[in-house]
């Protein structure tokens, strides 16, 4: 990512992270059910908890963003328990477009094709890092 894709990165998401982790996550996991109903098993039951946990990884995330290669291990380390919760690949693009729906509802506006551009290329970065993590890691299907 570019300095400039960090920065927008990072300047968008002030304006949603103090928004109530359920309403963020409430959008986001029905987005993501909406459009892929097969995922939703791999879930709990009740998802409050798996809200924060979004939030508080994106938290980090963008926060990082500058220095991702001291966040590796972390990577790495979520990638190999999505892995154990059933999480393929394939699923990295259909969370990707469910976050960015989430992302372009929540700003509105403030969504432009150069913060959607960096948003884009975020979301490919770490969804390359973690599938990466985990090549030798598939559970066989």
């Amino acid at each position: 990512m570019t300095p400039h894709q960090i920065s927008l990165v990072q300047n968008s998401w002030r304006l949603l992270r103090d928004v109530d982790p359920a309403k963020v996550g409430d959008l986001f996991y029905s987005k993501l059910f909406l459009d892929h109903p097969e995922l939703r098993p791999m879930f709990p039951e009740d998802m409050r908890g798996q809200h924060l946990k979004l939030l508080s990884m994106l938290n980090v995330v963008v926060a990082r963003l500058d220095h991702l290669d001291d966040l590796a291990n972390d990577i790495a380390a979520l990638a190999r328990r999505h892995v154990a919760y059933g999480v393929k690949n394939e699923h990295y693009t259909s969370v990707g477009g469910a976050l960015l729906w989430t992302l372009e509802r929540g700003l509105g506006t403030d969504w432009t094709g150069d913060v959607a551009e960096a948003w884009t290329t975020c979301y490919g970065v770490l969804s390359g890092a973690m599938m990466g993590a985990t090549e030798n890691a598939e559970v066989p299907s």
